[in-house]
């Protein structure tokens, strides 16, 4: 989620949470394998570490439900222990399961604020009305958010991608609709 004030698209302050995109799962986490012979898992994070993950009791887990017992932070992720899961059999057998909530049990935003989540798949358009693509990840490589976006296949020729930093300049506006980027950006 981007916090930086001065370095922010335009969202469109009406943004709202609406039918089943309020219920989408996003996910939080994998299990990358069991730790101990307990039952307990490591996990890789995708959120905002051990902390934003202690928010939530319960995840779904491929149609399963897993209740958190505890949580600890370890080397590159997490080590968590869930009340259905009792050995390292079971544990190692959910191994590259993703850990999920519904898009609503997520805290509520604030202004200018956004779920990488919320950004993939939507619709890009220049400054100058031309269709560019549909953003396709959101990477952070310690600078800030990047959007990446794909351009629609032409003949049968393989879709190029091209990314944007998330900032006032590149992006000068977003919204659950569309994000809109500088033409001068666009590749």
């Amino acid at each position: 989620m981007d916090s930086s004030p001065s370095a922010r698209p335009t969202p469109n302050p009406s943004r709202k949470r609406e039918g089943d995109k309020a219920d989408r799962p996003v996910t939080l986490a994998a299990i990358a394998g069991a730790h101990g012979v307990r039952g307990e898992v490591r996990l890789k994070l995708f959120g905002e570490g051990v902390q934003g993950l202690r928010a939530f009791s319960a995840f779904d887990a491929g149609g399963r439900k897993l209740t958190l017992k505890s949580l600890r932070p370890a080397n590159q992720g997490a080590v968590a222990q869930f009340a259905e899961i009792t050995d390292r059999s079971a544990a190692e057998a959910l191994r590259g399961t993703v850990l999920t909530v519904p898009r609503s049990a997520l805290p509520p935003l604030g202004e200018g604020e956004y779920y990488h989540h919320d950004l993939i798949g939507l619709a890009c358009t220049s400054t100058d009305g031309t269709a560019l693509g549909t953003v396709v990840a959101v990477e952070n490589f310690g600078a800030g958010d990047i959007l990446e976006i794909e351009r629609p296949s032409e003949g049968g020729k393989k879709a190029k991608r091209f990314m944007v930093p998330m900032n006032a300049q590149a992006v000068p506006a977003w919204s659950d609709d569309g994000v809109t980027v500088n033409a001068a950006f666009a590749e």
